[in-house]
């Protein structure tokens, strides 16, 4: 099952423009190839992103795009949205981080946080930059050992806020009156000027 999740705000885009800083407990560099393997407590961050994970290899393009493979019991990620006091986050079990088209993909167990709203599935893709996020379950559920149950995507929206549209009842009249309508209303005097009716 697949579905496609539009968040209605777009993610901090600075955060493309901001440096990149990783720390580790282990570092292994491999110049000749541009890859780099951290290990132990391993943290990223991008201006307001930042994914953890236990061990991550990190390689760059000719262009100096980073690209992350992070694993981790869990990989976590997470990102402030744009003009507002709100984190999406996210986990699971295995991480990829594509800083040229600024996507997250989370395997196994994956599932991500807006505000109280929840999407989790057994494979998500969340867009950093136009905060669209798509799940697919897995169509054999005992496939992994992280698979949803019945290997479906599970998604929690909770209401939003209520605002007051309805109109009012009326008053209803005082005590021993009765109310003027248009059928109790006395008809118009037919007299003609001048003459008693």
């Amino acid at each position: 099952m697949t579905a496609t999740l539009a968040m209605p705000a777009f993610a901090d885009h600075a955060d493309r423009t901001q440096p990149v800083h990783i720390e580790a407990d282990k570092m292994t560099a491999d110049d000749k190839h541009k890859n780099t393997l951290f290990e132990g407590t391993v943290i990223l961050t991008q201006g307001t992103i930042r994914l953890t994970a236990d061990h991550m290899t990190v390689r760059e393009d000719p262009n100096g795009f980073k690209y992350a493979s992070a694993f981790g019991n869990p990989v976590t990620f997470r990102q402030k949205r744009e003009g507002l006091n709100e984190w999406v986050k996210g986990s699971a079990q295995h991480a990829e981080y594509n800083g040229k088209l600024d996507r997250i993909e989370l395997f196994d167990h994956a599932d991500v946080h807006r505000d109280k709203d929840e999407i989790k599935g057994d494979y998500l893709s969340y867009d950093t930059r136009s905060e669209v996020l798509q799940a697919h379950g897995h169509e054999d559920a005992k496939s992994t050992p992280f698979s949803t149950p019945s290997g479906r995507v599970h998604v929690t929206l909770q209401p939003g806020k209520k605002q007051e549209t309805e109109t009012p009842p009326p008053t209803p009249p005082a005590h021993g009156t009765t109310p003027v309508t248009p059928s109790s209303k006395a008809p118009a005097s037919t007299a003609t000027p001048g003459k008693a009716p």
